[in-house]
This record gives structure tokens, C-alpha cells and sequence, in this order.
């Protein structure tokens, strides 16, 4: 009978998991930042991309710390994510709606990414591997303010301009979306004003 996997084995295995996904988002990043229309959301994503060949570096120099070969094993969760985002990308959307759909798969990338890393810190603590978990936490923290960049983008005027696309003559007043169309009585409008 084999022995059982210990901490330390589900530390690599998450490790080479992140190593892999790292690696995938540098090939889809790129194709992320080509659709974008915005500036801002193009410069993010290709910022980003800049990150995570640095976050690569920094996963080669944990899995020397912790005294083992580099290497990754394909991230299922990432592919996934990046497949999804390939679908949106082929969908016939108006430009800010392609944008905030973007932004939507780049914060799953980054979710996914944060709860991989935060596990990572974790266990690396848990085991005293302090140098490690450092350089873990920087990535976690590159990854946390990718996705409130992202964030910022869709809530300063992407999100809204692709609403405003979608709901045409359409304004804000008090909070809520109030058609101009609406202005205009209709029969249920008259029936209740009679009351």
C-alpha cells in the first residue's frame, strides 16, 4: 500500500497547478488585451501580462526554496477560464459590452488565481517554508489589485456604457434607470391616475 500524500505533497501539486496556469494566462492575456476597445482596459491587461512573467520568475524561486524541480501540471480550472473567455470573445458584441465581458473573464482568472495563492501562503506558512510564503503573498497581492483594477474599470464607465448601449434613451435619476419612454402615459399609467 502506497503511503499516504502528506501537506507538503498537496503544496507541490498546487504549486506545479499554479506554474501552469501562470503560464496559460501569458498566452491568453494578449488575445484578452487585442479585444479590448478601451485604452485603459487594453493597458491593464497588458500590465498585467508584465506581472505575471514576473509571478513565473517568483514561482520558479519557490519551488527552489522548497528544494524541488520546476515544473507545472496542467491547470484544468485556468483552461477553463480561458476557454470561456475565448467564447465571449467570438460572441457579436457592441464594443463596451465586449469590454465588460472581458473584464468579467479576467476577474475570474483573478479570483481563481487568489484562491490558489492564498492556499499557497497558508500551507507555505504552516510548514515554515517563511521565505516562500513572501514570495507567494507578493503574487496574491499583484493578483488582489488586478482584479480592483478591473474592478475600477467596469464601475468608473465601462459597465455603464455598455448599459447605456443595451437600454438606449434611457437615464439615471435618483438611482434608478427611468425610461424616457415611460414619461409618456400609457393605459395602465391612466387607469391608475384616475383612481
Amino acid at each position: 500500500m502506497a503511503e499516504p500524500g502528506t501537506l507538503h505533497d498537496a503544496f507541490l501539486d498546487e504549486l506545479r497547478d499554479a506554474y501552469d496556469a501562470e503560464k496559460q494566462l501569458t498566452k491568453a492575456l494578449p488575445k484578452l488585451a487585442k479585444a479590448a476597445s478601451s485604452p485603459e482596459l487594453r493597458t491593464a491587461f497588458e500590465n498585467h501580462l508584465e506581472e505575471t512573467r514576473g509571478q513565473i520568475d517568483r514561482l520558479e524561486q519557490v519551488f527552489m526554496i522548497v528544494g524541488e524541480k520546476v515544473r507545472g501540471k496542467h491547470c484544468d480550472g485556468i483552461a477553463g477560464i480561458i476557454e470561456e473567455g475565448k467564447s465571449v470573445m467570438e460572441e457579436d458584441f457592441d464594443e463596451a459590452t465586449m469590454d465588460a465581458c472581458l473584464i468579467a473573464s479576467g476577474q475570474r482568472a483573478e479570483h481563481y488565481e487568489m484562491a490558489a495563492y492564498g492556499t499557497l501562503v497558508a500551507w507555505a506558512l504552516a510548514m515554515g517554508h517563511n521565505e516562500a510564503a513572501d514570495l507567494l503573498q507578493q503574487t496574491l497581492d499583484e493578483e488582489k489589485a488586478a482584479d480592483e483594477k478591473l474592478s475600477s474599470l467596469a464601475e468608473e464607465g465601462i459597465n455603464q456604457e455598455a448599459a447605456d448601449a443595451a437600454h438606449p434613451g434611457e437615464t439615471e435619476e435618483g438611482g434608478e434607470l427611468v425610461a424616457a419612454a415611460s414619461k409618456r402615459s400609457t393605459p395602465a399609467a391612466k387607469k391608475s391616475s384616475r383612481r
